[in-house]
């Protein structure tokens, strides 16, 4: 486990997450001081990078898994050494903030896990069986397979490279050495806090440089707790995506069980997927 984003706000819950861990059959490895904590990240910039290499190097690591996300990794990202990480071997675990992460080592051709993290996936009173069993799967086969529900009206059948992850990270780093996307790819995103009109204006600027005309697919999981205000005047999240499949010929199914949520399905960045809609139910399955 490394702290590269945010300091918990417990640290006794911390130590339960470790402890499920430890009961799910893992041998655990913290990387994580909680003395090293600094204003609302968990250490110093480079004490974060610290912990990131060496449980890279670590020769008994297999799993390096993010205590949480919140916010951190863009102050890192030119000292991390992703070369490090890609060469490792390691499978790299965690979502939101950690969308730079899979960023980078997509960009080397490494794939990695848009999965669980400490915080609050193993620290919260009732876990997700769902969100837990998604990870177990992911780590212990070489496929995984989705089914849920989408408004998605119409009959689909893509193949492609999955990618992705939260929106406000992949806007950030469009037009950087750290961006990257994946051409005739399936695109997930999801995002919090984030009103339609802040996701429009994103997903308009990921349009605008490239990335969303050429996608097989793009797929919408939660994109949660946000508040509409009176003078929106029925503009929503639906007015939003009326207008985004207006402008774009990209097939967009919503309904994927990913964001942040408590019920979490895992998705393997980097790795061949093909995505299926017939009568509004939809199967997301991945290869690798």
């Amino acid at each position: 486990m490394v702290a590269p984003s945010g300091a918990p706000p417990d640290e006794a819950a911390v130590k339960l997450g470790l402890t499920r861990l430890q009961e799910q059959g893992f041998t655990v490895h913290s990387f994580y001081d909680p003395e090293q904590k600094y204003q609302r990240f968990g250490g110093r910039d480079a004490h974060r990078v610290a912990q990131i290499h060496a449980a890279a190097s670590d020769p008994e690591v297999e799993i390096v898994l993010a205590l949480r996300g919140s916010y951190g990794l863009s102050r890192l990202l030119p000292a991390i050494d992703f070369d490090l990480l890609a060469q490792s071997g390691k499978l790299f675990v965690g979502y939101s903030d950690f969308t730079l992460v899979h960023q980078g080592l997509l960009q080397r051709g490494c794939r990695s896990l848009a999965g669980p993290m400490l915080c609050d996936d193993y620290t919260r009173e009732q876990q997700s069986v769902y969100t837990i069993d998604q990870f177990m799967h992911c780590i212990s086969a070489d496929n995984h397979r989705l089914e849920f529900e989408t408004a998605y009206s119409g009959e689909l059948q893509v193949s492609g490279k999955l990618w992705g992850g939260n929106l406000a990270m992949l806007t950030h780093t469009a037009g950087t050495p750290y961006w990257h996307h994946e051409p005739e790819g399936i695109l997930f995103l999801e995002d919090i806090g984030e009103h339609p009109y802040r996701i429009e204006r994103m997903l308009l600027q990921l349009h605008y440089a490239g990335a969303l005309a050429n996608q097989k697919a793009i797929v919408l999981g939660h994109f949660s707790a946000y508040k509409l205000a009176p003078h929106d005047n029925g503009y929503d999240m639906e007015a939003m995506l009326d207008y985004l499949r207006s402008i774009i010929a990209v097939p967009v199914v919503t309904g994927l069980p990913f964001g942040h949520t408590p019920m979490r399905a895992s998705l393997m960045v980097g790795s061949q997927a093909e995505l299926r809609v017939t009568q509004q139910q939809a199967t997301l399955a991945m290869q690798w």
